[in-house]
C-alpha cells in the first residue's frame, strides 16, 4: 500500500595518549578563529567530523573539528599513529599517500604527508572550506568555501587557484567523476528567493576541462541541508543526501512527514538531470538529518549516515536502479510491494507498479514514505554514538567507518551485519557539560515526535535554513523566513513579530509546538545554555587582520550618517534597538506590517533577507526600499550602495 505524506490525521503528538603538545598550544587560537560555542569544559571536546580510508586501506584519517587536529589511525590495530594540528579540519580527500584536509577555521586546504604526519603546504582557497575533492590525473583540487559562496579550483602543481566559481547557498561538498570530466557540487541551503514555493538547493555540475559551470540542477522544493555527494564507480550516477522541508504547508502536525522529510536524490550524470528523489523515512518514523554517503566499489550498495537519529542506512542500489527504470522487480523484492491493489486508487496502489507502467512516475517517490521500506530496499542500523556525520568504506568493503561527532570517536561497523566491529576513541568517555549537552539536544531528532527533525534541521549551526515557514504563533497563513538564533538571548523579543518575549520562551515553544515534545527542565536549561554560548564567526569579508577594507570604511560612514539613518534602528554593539517597525516590506500574506529589528551581526551568512526572505542580496534590500521607510537610501549611487553592502557584510 502506498502511504503518501498528505494522507495524515490531525493527532499531535583514553583521550588518546598520543595527543601532541602542539595541539594544546594552538587550541585557544584555533577555537577563536572558528568561534564555536564556548564550553565550560577545560579540555576541548573532540568532534570527529569526517573519516577517509587511504587508497590501500591501511590508514584511516579522522578530522577532529573542535579538537583542531587530524588523527591518522592504523586501520588494522585502530591505534592513533600520528596527529596533525589543523584549524578546525572538516572534509578529507586522499590522493596516493597525500591527504587533503579542508581547514574550516581558516582559508586553506592542508596538504599532508601522512607517512611523516606533517603539513607540506597550505593551499589558499575561499574562506572556511568544508568539503574537498581531488582530480589527480588533472592535478586539480576542488575546495568548497561556504562563507563567501565560492568554490576554488586549485592547480596542485603550482599550488595556485586556477578558477573561482560563485555558488549561492553555501557550497558544501564535492565529488569528481571517475573520468575526471565533471565535479559534482552541492550547496547547503537554497540560496534563492524564499517566497518562491519551489525554493530549493541545487546540484551544480562543473566541467573540469573548462572550469565552467555546465548545469545547475534544482532539487525538489524544500531541499536544504544538502551535504555529502558520491559518484558511482561507472560515473553514471551521483547520490546526494539532504532534508526536504515541507514549507508550503503550516506547521500544524508532524505525522507522516507533514513538516519535514529526509531524502536521497539520484542525479543522472549522462542526461544531466535529477533522476529521482526517494525518501529515507518510514511512514511512522523520520530519518532526520542525513549527512554522509559512501558507495561500494561495485556500485551495488549505498550507505547514508542519519545524523539526527544516530543511525546509518543501507540502500540496495542493485535492486533500486532497475525498479526506478520501470523494470520488473529483481529477485528478492517482496511480492506485496508490487502486488496490484484489489481496489485501485492513487492512495493504495503500489508506486512501483505505476513506475513499471510509466517510468516518469518516479516523480511520485518524493512524496512516498513507504516505497523503499515496502520493497525492502533500505535497512537501518544504530550507531553506537550520537551525531554520525562523515562515513567511508574501506577499499576491500569490509569496514564502514563513521565519524560519531558527539561520542568523540570514530566507529567501525561490519557492512554485512551493521554491527560495531571496533572504534577509535579521540578522548576518554566523559559526561558532557551543560553547553555540550545542549548542543547534543539541539542536534538530536530522537527528542522529536516520530524523529522527523531536530532543532538543527531548521537552524543549521544554530543559524537559518533559508526557507519561509508558516508557524502558528502569530496566526495562520503568513509564512516568514527562519531567523538565526545567534545572540537571540541578548536581542529580545523573539520571532519576526516579537510574539515570544525572549529566546528562552521561544526555545521552549520550539520543543512543544514544532517538535511536539514536552522538554524536561534539564533539556531546556542545557539547550538554552548552548544557544547562549554561540559566538559569531569573524566576517570573511574583512582583511586578514580582521579590519575593515577601504570600501567597507566608506560604507560605514554611509551607514552612520544622519542622512541615511541606518544606525537609528540598527544601533548599539549588536546593531538593533530591539523594537518593531513598519519598513514598507509588508506583503499580501502578512497580517501586520511591523517587524522586529534584527541584529546585523553575521549578516554575511543570513541570506535571504527581510522577514519574507524575498531579497537574495543586500543590494536588493537597499534598492527595493519603497518610500525610504527602511532607512533613507534612494539618493545613494550604485557605488555608494556597494560600499554600504561591503560594510554590512563585514559585521
Amino acid at each position: 500500500m502506498r502511504r503518501y505524506l498528505w494522507m495524515t490525521s490531525t493527532a499531535r503528538a583514553a583521550r588518546v595518549p598520543l595527543v601532541i603538545t602542539a595541539v594544546l598550544a594552538v587550541a585557544t587560537a584555533a577555537l577563536l578563529a572558528n568561534a564555536r560555542p564556548v564550553s565550560t569544559e577545560k579540555a576541548p571536546y573532540r568532534s570527529p567530523f569526517d573519516v577517509a580510508f587511504s587508497p590501500n586501506g591501511k590508514t584511516l584519517a579522522v578530522s577532529d573539528q573542535t579538537g583542531n587536529s587530524l588523527a591518522l589511525v592504523d586501520a588494522a590495530t585502530r591505534k592513533v599513529l600520528r596527529q596533525v594540528v589543523l584549524a578546525a579540519p572538516a572534509g578529507l580527500a586522499w590522493s596516493g599517500n597525500r591527504l587533503y584536509a579542508a581547514e574550516s577555521g581558516g582559508r586553506s586546504v592542508a596538504e599532508i604527508d601522512t607517512t611523516a604526519g606533517k603539513v607540506l603546504r597550505r593551499l589558499k582557497v575561499s574562506p572556511r572550506p568544508l568539503g574537498v575533492a581531488v582530480a589527480p590525473k588533472r592535478g586539480l583540487l576542488v575546495a568548497m568555501g561556504w562563507a563567501t559562496d565560492r568554490v576554488t579550483v586549485v592547480d596542485l602543481k603550482t599550488g595556485k587557484a586556477r578558477a573561482t566559481v560563485r555558488l549561492p547557498g553555501m557550497p558544501a561538498y564535492a565529488a569528481v567523476t571517475p573520468d575526471e570530466s565533471l565535479a559534482v557540487l552541492t550547496t547547503y541551503l537554497p540560496g534563492g528567493n524564499a517566497s518562491d514555493p519551489s525554493n530549493a538547493a541545487c546540484i551544480t555540475l562543473l566541467d573540469l576541462q573548462t572550469l565552467k559551470i555546465v548545469r545547475r540542477l534544482k532539487l525538489p522544493a524544500g531541499a536544504m541541508n544538502v551535504r555529502e555527494v558520491v559518484v558511482s564507480p561507472d560515473g553514471r550516477w551521483a547520490y546526494v543526501a539532504h532534508a526536504l522541508g515541507r514549507f508550503n504547508v503550516p506547521t500544524t502536525q508532524l505525522e507522516r512527514g507533514w513538516i519535514n522529510t529526509n531524502a536521497l536524490s539520484i542525479i543522472d550524470l549522462k542526461a544531466r538531470q535529477v533522476y529521482a528523489t526517494v525518501l529515507l523515512d518510514h511512514p511512522s518514523e523520520g530519518a532526520a538529518d542525513p549527512w554522509g554517503v559512501a558507495i561500494t566499489k561495485d556500485g551495488k550498495t549505498l550507505w547514508v549516515s542519519l545524523s539526527g537519529v544516530h543511525q546509518v542506512a543501507k540502500i540496495h542500489l542493485a535492486r533500486l536502479l532497475p525498479m526506478l527504470a520501470g523494470e520488473k522487480p529483481p529477485a528478492g523484492t517482496p511480492a506485496a510491494a508490487v502486488a496490484p491493489s484489489p481496489e485501485y486508487s492513487l492512495s493504495t496502489q503500489s508506486v512501483w507498479l505505476e513506475i513499471q507502467k510509466d517510468p516518469k512516475q518516479r516523480e511520485l517517490l518524493v512524496n512516498d514514505l513507504a516505497a523503499l521500506h515496502a520493497a525492502e530496499l533500505i535497512e537501518k542500523f544504530p550507531v553506537p554514538g550520537k551525531g554520525p556525520r562523515g562515513i567511508d568504506l574501506s577499499p576491500d568493503g569490509s569496514r564502514l567507518a563513521v565519524a560519531a561527532y558527539y561520542a568523540e570517536k570514530a566507529v567501525l561497523l561490519n557492512p554485512t551485519t551493521g554491527k560495531q566491529s571496533g572504534s577509535v576513541a579521540l578522548a576518554p568517555a566523559r559526561k558532557p557539560d551543560p553547553v555540550r549537552q545542549g548542543e547534543i539536544n539541539f542536534h538530536d531528532a530522537t527528542l522529536c515526535f516520530q524523529h522527523w527533525l531536530s532543532c538543527a534541521s531548521c537552524h543549521p549551526q544554530g543559524r537559518a535554513d533559508g526557507l519561509n515557514w508558516d508557524l502558528l504563533n502569530d496566526g495562520l497563513g503568513n509564512p516568514k523566513n527562519t531567523k538565526s538564533l545567534l545572540l537571540s538571548h541578548r536581542t529580545p523579543p523573539a520571532m519576526w513579530h516579537g510574539v515570544r518575549a525572549n529566546a528562552d520562551v521561544a526555545i521552549a515553544a520550539g520543543f512543544r509546538y514544532i517538535q511536539f515534545h514536552e522538554p524536561t527542565e534539564e533539556e531546556l536549561a542545557t539547550t538554552r545554555a548552548f544557544v547562549r554560548a554561540m559566538r559569531p564567526l569573524p566576517s570573511p569579508y574583512r582583511t586578514a587582520k580582521g579590519e575593515l577594507t577601504p570600501q567597507a570604511k566608506r560604507g560605514k560612514a554611509i551607514f552612520e550618517s544622519a542622512k541615511t539613518r541606518c544606525a537609528s534602528c540598527h544601533s548599539g554593539p549588536l546593531y538593533t534597538d530591539q523594537k518593531l517597525y513598519d519598513v514598507g516590506t509588508r506583503g499580501p500574506l502578512d497580517h501586520d506590517g511591523k517587524f522586529d529589528t534584527p541584529t546585523l551581526v553575521e549578516l554575511w551568512r543570513t541570506a535571504p533577507y527581510l522577514h519574507d526572505g524575498s531579497a537574495t542580496t543586500l543590494q536588493a534590500v537597499i534598492r527595493n526600499n519603497k518610500g525610504d521607510k527602511h532607512g533613507v537610501t534612494s539618493h545613494l549611487t550604485k557605488q555608494q550602495v556597494d560600499d554600504l553592502v561591503a560594510y554590512l557584510l563585514s559585521l
